[in-house]
């Protein structure tokens, strides 16, 4: 889950940014409860039933990722890769218990933190239009001690990446946990730095799809063209990035490939825009009735959560996805924004009638769209 904080205000520019990632989060807040699981292959996701094809994996610990289970494949078909695991539901209100501790230990050292989900977030250290108070060597300390702190007072580990803007940090991270998995790595290698020092040596025979926010459609419209590693990427004229993939994305991908990036952290509290409640149903719905019975109580679960936040809902969106995949969203606004169930019930029927239903319905997902505190 890595959604970042959202803010109108403006953000502040850093020096360094460290960037914290919670290895296999799910997995590791599932061991605090159950120590006898560390080290044996563990799979959250869904109701924890292997057997339900429309459930997926959301986490998988690295003994399970080793026999070829990952987020996102079905149930069933990581059972099929690996029996011996231990499947286990989602407990999404002890994540978010979890993880805010986290959050609250990053805090305690007093910089800038810009969270980005459960398991991630970006410290700010030194703003540039401030004196500088810690050298090279104190940032990485400030990470250790950091990564120290998580460790002794939640429980979980973690591994953090050093630059001077998110992209790096980020993918610093990642060959910090890439180092950890190693046999007999000490903890000092949960910390790693990517900067101007290191990054054409690091970065510059790795396929251009290891660069953050590449996707595989853009690294195959490369590939077509040639362009397979950094190095290669970072031979390629601008104008020419431009005129392959425009002048947003072009100018992204030079300045990307050659180590730059975002060196902003914005420190506002994330304010949602709007709150949704989704059922994938074990057996496809196919009479009316039953699928008024459904939008209803995803509509009260949903209004239950925005009235406990305090928000007000002026606009209502209702999906539904067939047995073929085929997926479609309808929007309507409330006649007045309110929490009355009463009001707004009556709009997701409406909202269901509009649909030509000849196909059973796999899921529903009701969205309550809100004004701004």
């Amino acid at each position: 889950m890595a959604q970042h904080t959202g803010t109108d205000q403006p953000a502040t520019r850093f020096r360094r940014l460290l960037h914290i990632d919670l290895d296999q989060f799910q997995v590791s807040a599932e061991r605090l409860r159950r120590p006898d699981l560390v080290g044996a292959p563990v799979i959250v996701g869904g109701d924890g039933d292997p057997s339900r094809p429309r459930q997926v994996v959301t986490c998988a610990s690295y003994e399970a990722r080793a026999a070829g289970a990952r987020a996102g494949l079905p149930m069933p078909a990581a059972r099929r890769k690996c029996p011996d695991a231990v499947f286990l539901p989602l407990d999404m209100e002890f994540y978010e218990e979890t993880s805010a501790a986290v959050m609250d230990v990053i805090r305690s050292f007093g910089h800038p933190v810009e969270v980005w989900g459960w398991d991630e977030a970006y410290i700010g250290v030194d703003p540039r239009d401030e004196p500088a108070t810690l050298d090279a060597h104190g940032v990485t300390e400030l990470a250790h001690s950091v990564r120290r702190a998580v460790r002794d007072r939640t429980g979980l580990p973690c591994c953090l990446g050093i630059s001077d803007n998110k992209q790096r940090a980020k993918m610093a991270a990642g060959f910090a946990k890439a180092a950890v998995r190693e046999p007999d790595a000490p903890d000092e290698a949960r910390v790693f730095t990517l900067d101007d020092g290191n990054w054409n040596e690091l970065m510059g025979p790795r396929p251009t799809r290891d660069l953050w926010s590449v996707g595989p459609k853009t690294a195959r419209k490369l590939a077509d063209r040639g362009i397979d590693t950094v190095a290669q990427l970072q031979a390629v004229d601008r104008d020419d990035l431009i005129a392959l993939f425009g002048p947003s994305q072009g100018n992204w991908l030079y300045v990307l490939c050659r180590g730059g990036g975002d060196d902003a952290i914005a420190t506002a509290p994330w304010i949602a825009k709007s709150h949704s409640k989704s059922n994938t149903y074990p057996a496809d719905l196919t009479s009316r009735d039953d699928l008024s019975a459904a939008a209803g109580e995803l509509t009260r679960e949903v209004l239950d959560q925005v009235i406990q936040e305090g928000r007000i809902p002026f606009r209502v969106g209702l999906t539904v996805r067939t047995s073929t995949f085929y997926t479609r969203t309808k929007m309507r606004k409330l006649a007045a924004p309110g929490t009355d169930y009463d009001a707004i019930a009556p709009v997701v029927a409406d909202l269901l009638d509009a649909f030509d239903l000849d196909r059973p319905v796999r899921l529903l997902a009701v969205r309550l769209e809100l004004l701004d505190p």
